[in-house]
C-alpha cells in the first residue's frame, strides 16, 4: 500500500531531481512474482517508477537496500539497468526509470519478430557478459540481501531442495521418493562447486527480466545478484521455458556468448561447455521449484502452465550422456512428467 510516509518520501526524491514535490496520481503495476510494489506516473515528459518493498519489513528492506546499492553500481559500469533517481532509506522507496511495458517474453509471441527477436538475444548475452565480468571491480559483497555466494548450500536447499518439496511433494503429491534422489543431489551440487565463481551472477536473468525500451534491452531484477559461476546466468535465458528456444537456437546464442566472454576474460571453451550441463541442471531444478510454489502457495496461475515444458527440458538433459550419473533424478522426472500430463 503507498502510505503516507511513501509520498512523503516520494515529493522528496522528485525535489531533490528538479521536479515538482507535487506527487502525482500513479497507476500500481503487476510485479510478476515478485512481492514489490511498482507505481508508474509521469512527471512532465516522463515516465518514473516508485518500486515499494514487499511483504516482511526487515526482509523487504534489506532487499530495497540491495536493489539500489546494485543497481547504481551496475549503471555506473555500463549495464543496461534502469537508472536509480533516489532512494528513500526510511521505508525502502526507490524511483527510478520507467522501461515500458515490452518484455523480451513478449517479443517472442508476436508474429513476425523472430529477427528483432534474435537481435535482442544477441544484445543481451553481450550485456551479461559485460555484466559478468566487468561489475566485479568495485562489487561489495555486503550489498547482497539474500547471500553473498552462489554456493552448494543454496544448490542444495534453494534449488534441488526446492524442487524435491515443492514441485514433487507439495504440488505432484510424490511421497515415495527414490532413496538415491539426495546423494544425486549432493553429487550435482558439488559438481558445480568446480566452476570458478567469482563472477557477478544476475540470478534470474530469463526473459521477463529482460526489457525492451526503444530498441533496446535493458536488464531489471537484479537485485539477487551476487558472486556465483558465469554458466548458470546464461542456461537461466538458453532454457527459459517462457521463450522454449529450440536446442539449435540454444546452441547459436552459446556460441555467441562465449565469443562475447572471450572479449572480456582468457576462456577455456571447452572447460565452460562440460560444466555448462551442470549449471543448466541447477537451474532446471530451481525454476520447477520456483512455479510449482508460485503456483499452488502464491495462487499465480500464470506460472502454472510452464511446469510441463520445464519439466521436458529437464528430461531431455538427463538423457544426454552426463545423465547416467542421476538414474534416480530421471525416474523423478519421469513420474513427474506422468503426474503433470494425467
Amino acid at each position: 500500500m503507498f502510505t503516507e510516509q511513501h509520498r512523503l518520501a516520494l515529493a522528496r526524491l522528485l525535489a531533490a531531481q528538479g521536479f515538482s514535490s507535487d506527487v502525482p496520481m500513479a497507476d500500481r503495476m503487476a510485479g510478476d512474482g515478485s512481492d514489490r510494489q511498482f507505481y508508474r506516473f509521469a512527471v512532465g515528459d516522463f515516465s518514473l517508477l516508485a518500486v515499494l518493498p514487499g511483504a516482511g519489513q526487515a526482509q523487504g528492506m534489506a532487499e530495497a537496500r540491495a536493489a539500489h546499492a546494485i543497481g547504481c553500481h551496475f549503471f555506473t559500469h555500463g549495464v543496461p539497468v534502469p537508472r536509480i533517481y533516489g532512494f528513500a532509506e526510511e521505508c525502502g522507496l526507490i524511483l527510478c526509470e520507467d522501461l515500458g511495458d515490452t518484455k523480451l517474453h513478449d517479443l517472442l509471441l508476436r508474429h513476425g519478430a523472430e529477427e528483432e527477436a534474435d537481435a535482442c538475444y544477441r544484445q543481451a548475452l553481450a550485456a551479461l557478459a559485460h555484466l559478468q565480468t566487468e561489475t566485479r571491480r568495485g562489487f561489495q559483497p555486503e550489498w547482497c540481501w539474500d547471500t553473498t555466494r552462489y554456493d552448494r548450500a543454496l544448490m542444495l536447499t534453494r534449488e534441488s531442495g526446492y524442487f524435491r518439496k515443492a514441485l514433487c511433494e507439495d504440488f505432484l503429491g510424490m511421497s515415495d521418493l527414490p532413496q538415491g534422489l539426495d546423494q544425486e543431489f549432493v553429487f550435482l551440487a558439488e559438481r558445480a562447486m568446480q566452476e570458478p565463481a567469482d563472477f557477478i551472477l544476475h540470478r534470474d536473468f530469463q526473459s521477463r527480466n529482460l526489457m525492451i525500451c526503444e530498441g533496446k534491452v535493458r536488464i531489471i531484477d537484479f537485485q539477487g545478484a551476487r558472486l556465483g559461476p558465469l554458466g548458470y546466468d546464461l542456461a537461466s535465458l538458453l532454457i527459459d521455458p517462457y521463450a522454449g528456444l529450440s536446442p539449435p537456437r540454444q546452441q547459436a546464442l552459446l556460441c555467441f556468448y562465449l565469443d562475447a566472454l572471450a572479449a572480456h576474460i582468457p576462456l577455456d571453451r571447452g572447460r565452460f561447455i562440460e560444466g555448462y550441463y551442470y549449471m543448466t541442471l541447477q537451474r532446471n531444478l530451481q525454476i520447477l521449484g520456483a512455479f510449482a510454489f508460485l503456483s499452488k502457495n502464491r495462487g499465480k496461475d500464470f506460472f502454472r502452465q510452464f511446469i510441463n515444458p520445464a519439466a521436458a527440458t529437464l528430461d531431455e538433459h538427463l538423457a544426454a550422456p552426463q545423465g547416467r550419473d542421476f538414474p534416480s533424478l530421471r525416474t523423478v522426472v519421469e513420474q513427474a512428467r506422468d503426474f503433470l500430463s494425467a
